[in-house]
């Protein structure tokens, strides 16, 4: 039962205190803090600090590998525990938020695990650098390195409870009745375009996220000043539609309670999104790999000093007589002790088995290359079906089949207001391509939408659904703009999975129409770069050439537990030359198994894309001159089918690689490296490559037919091959 500080213990303590506590002492008093949440604030403000030296401690005797402290934060986080609810709400935390994840309940001993690289490490099991939280029991989400990456999976988890709350399904993931989503930020990261767009869908959607941002001035050695509009984010944000924004002193562990009690109320209540504003302290340096007595004063430390909730905290309780200077003593000394005892264990804790060095980097349970995901045809009408509508007839099928499905991307969706769906003018978008036309009819409410023009958005969002337990499958319009969502798949989506040591998953689609061939789609509508995504692990790349070769790798996609790249080659949409029957709604090809489109003796010929139907011309046209050329179809580059290139190769003996994407660093290097590695002997001539130009793609026609690969190149490279 909690015990209020009585109205003659507050008139006694007032008496004692020196005036600038009055307000303190009335927020004591109005928000009904006992001397027991008063003492746990304190407590978990030194839990916090000792944590943090103890790995300094660490680090210095070679036992920590990487530094970097909550020091100074400790007030505005050991509130924000105290309000939220772990279990309940979410919470993506940046690194230097270890007094709320202390609060929320991990402990010492966990952190100093992560510190020292061990099996006891719950939040990366030795994956990560201390300071990268996450604890899936306590609905801590996986954070990584990257400054600004974790708003837009804020927003994505935020998104996600209020489906779920929607769909009110059985045994679906679970909502929490006015949850509230977490996130948090220095105020250097502020500058970083994904806070901004993070900001405004949270605002148009009146997503319940509680954008923290914790100012101590300096982003490393850089002021606030120099990067935020009035040097005040919250300056700067003060006239945002939508957006509710709370200011304290984040060193004062009552006034952060008062304002994150309010924040609370307000994000409960269902009004939208809050950015608390907290200023805070930087009593160290950035980390240990930096020393700020380079560049700050000895009077602006001196000062910060003072405001150090460490020391402030303290001397507010014995000051206003809340606590005795033996009782505060106590305190500290109980919790010196007991992270010292933390710490020793931790250092006793074995570190992982270097056999596990590939765990968690793709699901355990559900293998997309497996014979599970090799389901037959069931064919039926006429074998008419172009590429892009195949997809379209997967993307139908499958989102009636699954409510936590989710598509969205620019322009996907018929119409952003539904009720157009009664006027018989329209007909809808459904896509540029009009690759989603209709999907949005025949999927539920809310699965599909439109999303802003903004690549990382969309990817920042999904991997936040997908994180929840909901199976996005987005479009990237354009392969050309995908590189601002760069960072979102290759350091969030590629590695969610292996970083959190399997507590947490990405499971989810990217949709990508790529290539050239278009006759003036110049180099911003005709780039290729599948590379640039084989060498990520963690990440599926799926690069269908023909339509029913597209429906049964899109559903294994939607259907597998990793995260899928999907590359759809424009010019291969509408051909006459690539469709298909329809093979009924349960045909799946499962993943790292080639197709052999041409058998063949003299030569082999490996391809994807739209160099799949290129080889197979050029392969009829060597057979006028009587060669015999085997034509295989990757189908997917990661995995890729090795044992098919080599199993052909030890037929024909001779080898021709054809992509679309430049000849340098393209993923026939790789092919051409791993046959020199495995399969050298049965090497007759060369390996040969036949790809686009080191150049970009111009506009005018001629020049695009001498940089993108043709037939003709094909030709002249199978000869000289037959010819050596």
């Amino acid at each position: 039962m909690r015990t209020n500080i009585s109205e003659n213990e507050a008139t006694s303590v007032n008496s004692k205190a020196n005036s600038a506590y009055n307000r303190k002492l009335d927020l004591i008093k109005k928000y009904k803090l006992t001397k027991a949440d008063l003492a746990w604030f304190l407590k978990n403000v030194f839990v916090s600090r000792k944590t943090d030296d103890a790995e300094i401690t660490m680090k210095k005797q070679n036992k920590a590998f990487f530094q970097i402290s909550g020091a100074g934060h400790e007030g505005i986080l050991s509130a924000t525990a105290k309000v939220l609810k772990p279990k309940h709400d979410y919470f993506i935390p940046y690194y230097r938020d270890r007094a709320l994840c202390l609060g929320l309940g991990v402990t010492p001993f966990e952190m100093l695990c992560q510190a020292n690289g061990n099996t006891g490490d719950t939040a990366s099991h030795g994956r990560q650098m201390p300071a990268h939280w996450g604890n899936v029991k306590l609905n801590i989400v996986s954070k990584s390195s990257c400054t600004g990456t974790q708003f837009l999976q804020a927003v994505g988890i935020a998104e996600a409870g209020l489906h779920l709350k929607q769909m009110g399904l059985k045994d679906s993931p679970v909502y929490h009745e006015r949850e509230i989503v977490y996130v948090s930020c220095g105020d250097g990261t502020t500058s970083q375009g994904e806070f901004w767009e993070a900001i405004t869908t949270a605002c148009v959607n009146k997503f319940p996220v509680m954008f923290m941002v914790e100012d101590n001035g300096y982003a490393i050695s850089v002021p606030v000043r120099v990067q935020t509009p009035g040097a005040s984010i919250s300056v700067a944000l003060a006239n945002f539609p939508g957006l509710k924004i709370f200011n304290c002193d984040g060193n004062c562990p009552v006034e952060s309670y008062a304002t994150l009690v309010e924040a609370e109320k307000y994000l409960r209540a269902g009004n939208g999104p809050v950015l608390v504003h907290a200023t805070v302290t930087r009593p160290y340096s950035h980390s240990l790999s930096d020393d700020h007595s380079y560049y700050r004063t000895k009077e602006d430390l001196a000062d910060e000093a003072t405001r150090d909730v460490f020391n402030s905290y303290p001397k507010f309780l014995t000051e206003t007589g809340l606590m005795s200077s033996e009782e505060v003593k106590t305190v500290l000394d109980e919790t010196t002790k007991e992270v010292r005892e933390a710490m020793a264990r931790a250092l006793e804790t074995a570190w992982p088995s270097k056999s596990t060095f590939e765990d968690h980097l793709y699901s355990p349970d559900v293998d997309p290359t497996s014979a599970e995901f090799e389901t037959p045809p069931s064919f039926s009408g006429k074998e008419d079906v172009p590429l892009a509508t195949a997809i379209n007839m997967t993307l139908k099928s499958e989102i009636r089949r699954n409510p936590l499905m989710m598509v969205f991307g620019e322009d996907v969706a018929d119409f952003t207001e539904v009720e157009k769906y009664e006027n018989p003018d329209l007909k809808g978008k459904g896509g540029v391509f009009k690759v989603t036309h209709g999907v949005q009819k025949a999927a539920k409410p809310g699965q599909v939408f439109n999303s802003p023009l903004a690549e990382a958005n969309i990817i920042g969002r999904a991997i936040g659904m997908a994180m929840r337990g909901l199976k996005p499958v987005v479009e990237i319009q354009f392969f050309d703009y995908i590189w601002t969502a760069y960072m979102q798949l290759k350091n969030e989506m590629a590695t969610t999975r292996y970083r959190s040591g399997g507590d947490f998953k990405c499971p989810m689609v990217v949709r990508v129409p790529i290539g050239g061939y278009l006759r003036g789609g110049a180099m911003y509508h005709s780039q290729s770069g599948e590379s640039l995504f084989t060498h990520n692990p963690g990440i599926r790349v799926v690069y269908p050439s023909n339509a029913l070769d597209a429906i049964g790798l899109l559903r294994t996609a939607i259907r597998c537990d990793d995260p899928v790249m999907f590359l759809e080659h424009k010019h291969l949409y509408y051909q006459g030359y690539n469709r298909c029957a329809d093979p009924g709604e349960e045909y799946m090809i499962p993943f790292g198994k080639a197709r052999l489109v041409r058998e063949g003796k003299d030569a082999t010929i490996v391809a994807w894309g739209a160099l799949v139907q290129k080889s197979v011309e050029a392969a009829k046209e060597l057979e006028k001159e009587g060669f015999s050329v085997e034509v295989l179809d990757a189908r997917t580059i990661a995995p890729f089918d090795f044992e098919a290139v080599f199993k052909s190769l030890r037929k024909t003996h001779r080898l021709l690689i054809c992509h679309e994407e430049h000849k340098t660093s393209g993923y026939a290097g790789e092919i051409a490296a791993r046959v020199n590695e495995e399969a050298f002997e049965a090497l007759d001539a060369p390996i040969l490559r036949v790809c686009s130009k080191d150049t970009h793609v111009a506009y005018c026609p001629d020049l695009e037919e001498v940089i993108l690969p043709q037939t003709s190149d094909v030709v002249e490279a199978l000869r000289k091959l037959l010819a050596y």
